[in-house]
């Protein structure tokens, strides 16, 4: 304690003055001299054990600030009396709390970005397999050249495949960091929809499928329209994908003073209602998943309108068909 300059400074100072006091009671009497003497000793005395005790407080922060720093933070230190080192205390601990949240989070992190590394690796390692054996096969100068054709086309399937996916992954993780700078624009919901049908009109053509559209033209919400035409783009193919030949896809859109609504309805094959809480995480692939699907398309719809102030949800029975409801709040409550 002793070796603080600044305790020495106040020991020297209390000595000197109890000295000079000393010397002052010399010219009255013996009483006043033994009753300075005694005053100053108390004194002294009694702020060096206040000192001591407040070093020993002290040294038990500099303890538990210690733990903290080695990732303990079970260490509950608050102190509900009155005075600056009770103060202390309980702000250490709101920092303690803070760090321990911001630990769990970052622990989370981890194993999310495990996880989806270990996700990513295995929707590329079956497209890079295929084009390694067919390219391999290629190779064989006895192939005949028909087959030859069949395995080249099938390669750049897999490279155009690959091309998307690595794409799609880009924009997601552009997404979840928060790094796109979605528009605030006046989106006209019919313009929309006419954006978005545009990708998937050849495979509704294809099987002879119907789409109707039923809106007032003059329906909007405040948006990014090249983000959510992205967004339903997903939504329809998902659609197109799950509906027979012949079968109809209905989409309609409505405006109140709350939110713009967006439905979008199939009558294809649906999905069962163990998979409808997962359908939104990311490479979930339900049991009807088509053999080309990579599980992320309608994970990327999810983070596109979530991050737009918008919620999106599904409804849908096996054998009935599936909506998807999109809504775009006018102001965050």
């Amino acid at each position: 304690m002793l070796r603080n300059r600044e305790i020495r400074l106040v020991f020297l100072v209390m000595c000197t003055i109890s000295l000079a006091l000393l010397v002052v009671a010399t010219f009255f009497s013996l009483a006043a001299v033994i009753l300075v003497l005694l005053t100053s000793m108390l004194l002294i005395g009694c702020s060096l054990l206040f000192t001591r005790l407040r070093y020993q407080e002290i040294e038990k922060l500099s303890g538990y600030v210690r733990r903290i720093s080695s990732g303990d933070y079970t260490f509950d230190v608050r102190d509900n009396r009155e005075g600056e080192l009770s103060i202390l205390k309980n702000t250490i601990y709101k920092v303690t709390v803070m760090l321990s949240e911001q630990s769990a989070l970052l622990h989370k992190d981890k194993i999310h970005l495990t996880e989806a590394i270990s996700d990513i690796s295995h929707q590329l390692k079956a497209p890079l397999t295929s084009m390694m054996v067919m390219a391999d096969l290629v190779e064989d100068t006895n192939l005949p050249e028909a087959k030859r054709k069949e395995f080249t086309r099938n390669i750049r399937i897999q490279l155009e495949r690959l091309d998307w996916l690595v794409s799609t992954l880009l924009k997601l993780s552009k997404i979840d960091a928060d790094a796109v700078p979605f528009k605030k624009d006046q989106v006209m919901v019919a313009g929309l929809i006419e954006k978005a049908l545009q990708p998937v009109l050849i495979p509704i053509d294809i099987k002879e499928q119907t789409v109707s559209i039923m809106g007032e033209d003059s329906v909007s919400f405040l948006g990014d329209l090249n983000w959510t035409t992205e967004a339903l783009i997903n939504i329809l193919k998902n659609a197109v994908e799950h509906t027979q030949e012949g079968g109809t896809i209905e989409i309609s859109f409505s405006e109140n003073p709350l939110f713009t609504e967006i439905m979008i309805t199939d009558n294809g094959k649906g999905i069962p209602k163990e998979e409808l809480p997962f359908i939104f995480k990311r490479f979930y692939k339900g049991k009807g998943a088509g053999e080309g699907s990579s599980g992320i398309g309608l994970s990327m719809a999810h983070s596109i309108i979530t991050k737009q102030n918008g919620v999106i949800d599904v409804q849908s029975d096996v054998h009935k068909g599936t909506e998807f409801r999109i809504r775009f709040y006018k102001q965050v409550f």
